[in-house]
C-alpha cells in the first residue's frame, strides 16, 4: 500500500523506478518487485522497460479504493468465511446460522471495514499523509 501511496503522490512524473520506491519507503527491493509485478499483472500498475521505464498507477489515485486493493492481494475482507460475499462457508461447527450471535458481530465488523475501505481512495490517503505531516510540524513548532 506504501508503494501505491508513493505511486500516487507521483503521478503525472511518468513511471518510477522500483529502486527509488524501494529506498524511500524502506521496502526490501525482492519483495516490492514482486509485488509491483502482481499488482501490475492485476491491472492496477502499468510499466515500461528501459529509459525512463518504471512503474505508474493504471487509473487516476482517486478511481483505486484501499477495498479494491487488499481484495486483489489479501483476498476477502470479511474476519470469518460465513459472513463473507465472496468466499462464503458455513462454519463447521455452528449448529444454527441464522441464530449464531459471533455472526451477526462479524458481519457489523465486515460492513464497517467495507464501509471505510471500499470509501477510500489513493488520493484520499496521500491527502490524508499531507495533513498528518503538517499537524506533526505544526505540534513541533510549539514543542522548541
Amino acid at each position: 500500500m506504501r508503494a501505491l501511496v508513493y505511486l500516487a503522490r507521483a503521478r503525472g512524473k511518468g513511471a518510477i523506478l522500483i529502486g527509488e520506491i524501494a529506498l524511500k519507503e524502506r521496502i526490501p527491493k525482492k519483495f516490492l518487485e514482486s509485488i509491483l509485478l502482481e499488482l501490475k499483472n492485476k491491472g492496477v500498475l502499468e510499466s515500461r522497460r528501459g529509459k525512463g521505464g518504471g512503474y505508474q498507477l493504471a487509473e487516476p489515485a482517486d478511481q483505486i479504493l484501499v477495498g479494491q486493493i487488499i481484495r486483489l492481494m489479501d483476498g476477502p475482507l470479511a474476519p470469518v468465511r460465513c459472513v463473507s460475499r465472496s468466499a462464503y462457508a458455513a462454519c463447521d461447527d455452528c449448529p444454527d446460522e441464522e441464530t449464531c450471535p459471533i455472526r451477526v458481530v462479524m458481519m457489523e465488523v465486515r460492513h464497517q471495514i467495507c464501509e471505510v475501505v471500499d470509501r477510500t481512495s489513493l488520493s484520499d490517503l496521500v491527502e490524508n499523509e499531507d495533513q498528518l505531516r503538517l499537524t506533526a510540524n505544526h505540534a513541533l513548532s510549539f514543542d522548541i
